[in-house]
């Protein structure tokens, strides 16, 4: 009678687990101090580039009012020279602050995960220069025309550096940051992390929220200058939710395989 052999399977090793996909609350904090960190120096780093440059941009911005400015203070020039010294940090260091702020709220990517962040962060980038000439051009004209010719008859328009500088950088700087949006939806919906159906069933949230920001991107009491930032966040809002739509539909699944698979012929 001929013996039956038996063949012993190879047991294979667990998987090894990726040490960034498991990491307790201390590893969080650690991690967010880290991030936090590189941003900040970042920050200092843009700070004192714009400290050298800070002269030709404050004249530029200087030129929609096109005479000196007023200080009420012996330390308003000063005050004004700084704020446009972190105008110019905070766009240097933009990149390097979306991409520590992406890397923390999508922990433990795949390396497939990473590279469509990293892929997507110039064109981030990029927005937010949009946003920021988009804001020059198009809506600081319009509104300071209005500021300026408001009441005329009755009201001069002579403005401190700090109140209009305030104003100004407020609304270039916030509206980069607004431009980055969409883009930044795109790739948390090219990771199946949200769905078009959840944003657009939030438009009552959305344009509560796009009213508060515009608010306080444009701290006067005038609804003028509230729509004129409001109507721009609600259609990019509108954008997000079409571009999280194409990013469900090129997504990737969890072992980093395209979700898309060609049909047999």
């Amino acid at each position: 009678m001929a013996r039956l052999k038996l063949r012993r399977t190879p047991r294979t090793a667990p998987p090894t687990a990726d040490p960034e996909r498991h990491m307790g609350l201390l590893d969080h904090l650690n991690e967010l101090r880290q991030r936090l960190t590189k941003a900040f120096l970042t920050l200092v780093v843009g700070v004192v580039i714009g400290l050298v440059f800070a002269s030709p941009v404050l004249e530029y911005l200087k030129s929609p009012y096109g005479q000196q400015f007023t200080v009420l203070g012996p330390t308003g020039g000063v005050v004004a020279y700084f704020r446009v010294s972190l105008l110019i940090g905070g766009i240097l260091a933009i990149p390097v602050i979306t991409y520590q702020l992406l890397m923390f709220v999508l922990p433990g990517l795949l390396p497939n995960e990473k590279r469509i962040v990293m892929m997507a962060l110039p064109a981030i980038v990029g927005l937010f220069i949009v946003g920021v000439l988009f804001a020059w051009f198009i809506l600081i004209p319009p509104a300071l025309d209005f500021l300026e010719n408001f009441e005329s008859e009755i009201f001069r328009a002579e403005w401190t550096a700090d109140q209009y500088l305030g104003f100004v950088t407020a609304l270039i700087f916030w509206m980069g940051v607004a431009f980055e949006i969409p883009l930044v939806f795109f790739v948390v919906g090219t990771l199946g992390l949200i769905g078009p159906g959840a944003l657009a069933s939030q438009w009552r949230i959305a344009i509560v929220g796009a009213s508060v920001a515009a608010a306080l991107i444009t701290p006067t009491v005038d609804p003028v200058n509230m729509m004129l930032v409001m109507g721009p966040l609600i259609a990019l809002y509108v954008l997000s939710i079409g571009l999280v739509a194409v990013g469900n539909r090129i997504g990737i699944d969890p072992t980093g395989r395209s979700e898309r698979v060609s049909q047999p012929s």
